[in-house]
């Protein structure tokens, strides 16, 4: 049987929707399966070891985030062995499709999730919301995701304008609302921005004694993209697996964001911004204490004028 890393040197990136799954069956054929779900939706399957990673992601952040064109969790299976389901869909859909609900319900029905010795479950924004709705699917599972929404129906959420255009899309169905599916969840965590209102909003509603809230402070509205360049996304995964993880620990591994040129370029715009030259001339001068960065040099310049300190050079 062919080792499904030898698939990492298949690049898949640069073909449109259509092309990307005809390739991605005919690597995962003799390892698994890609199957096709409606127009807009498909299942990748890898079948190795007996800790199965369910994530949900879309076609377009594939591209986005990997070189290679292979969905994110295929790094894990690199790394660890896992088996990897992957959920993708063209475009952001909520994954709010019968042909969905059709597979995950085959699974059940098959007995799939029971194959396996631990499940989890993993996606962000919208892809977040459908990992937690649809890991009812298999009780016991552990979930990770980032910047979910509980729901996009009106009655319930008509305080977020950002998704208007899936008003009309029901979220009172099958795997609705997304804090009830994960009653049934060995326990799940949810991360977020609380600078972010909508996100922390939807945040508050996830509020089941099973699930651990976490508030990444500034770190954006990318937050996938985010914790994949500071190497903290796979760890916070393999963390969960190994029952490691918590809190305390989310706090450590988010200590990594201190070094990430993109958070402390965005931490110095929002000191700037609120008029605190002596946060900017801490900020900027641990930063330049590491590296030489002319936007920080010039910040900290200016800083010290404003708290009327001479000029050093």
């Amino acid at each position: 049987m062919k080792d499904i890393t030898d698939s990492y040197e298949t690049p898949l990136n640069g073909l449109d929707w259509h092309s990307w799954l005809d390739k991605l069956t005919h690597i995962t054929d003799e390892d698994g399966y890609a199957e096709r779900l409606g127009d807009r939706h498909a299942a990748i399957f890898v079948e190795e070891k007996p800790t199965l990673l369910v994530t949900f992601e879309t076609h377009q952040t594939i591209y986005e985030q990997s070189d290679m064109g292979h969905p994110m969790g295929w790094e894990m299976v690199k790394a660890l062995k896992w088996s990897h389901l992957c959920l993708v869909s063209d475009g952001e859909t909520w994954f709010r499709d019968p042909r969905v609900f059709g597979y995950i319900d085959r699974l059940v029905d098959d007995g799939f999730f029971e194959d396996f010795e631990q499940v989890i479950f993993y996606g962000a924004g919208s892809c977040g919301y459908a990992a937690a709705a649809f890991s009812v699917a298999a009780p016991g599972a552990q979930v990770l995701v980032l910047q979910p929404q509980a729901t996009l129906d009106p009655c319930v959420a008509e305080w977020d304008q950002r998704f208007r255009h899936m008003r009309r899309t029901s979220f009172t169905d099958r795997y609705g609302y997304a804090p009830d599916m994960l009653e049934a969840a060995q326990q799940a965590f949810v991360l977020y921005d609380p600078e972010i209102t909508e996100d922390a909003m939807h945040a508050a509603l996830f509020n089941q004694p099973n699930v651990t809230r976490f508030r990444m402070r500034h770190i954006g509205l990318k937050m996938e993209q985010s914790l994949l360049r500071m190497n903290v996304l796979l760890r916070l995964i393999a963390q969960l697996s190994a029952g490691k993880l918590d809190s305390r620990r989310l706090a450590w591994l988010f200590r990594a964001r201190r070094d990430d040129a993109a958070y402390q370029f965005n931490m110095l715009k929002r000191l700037s911004t609120a008029n605190r030259p002596y946060l900017v001339m801490l900020l900027a001068g641990k930063v330049l204490e590491k590296r030489e960065a002319p936007p920080f040099r010039k910040a900290f310049s200016r800083a010290r004028q404003k708290l009327g300190l001479r000029s050093v050079t």
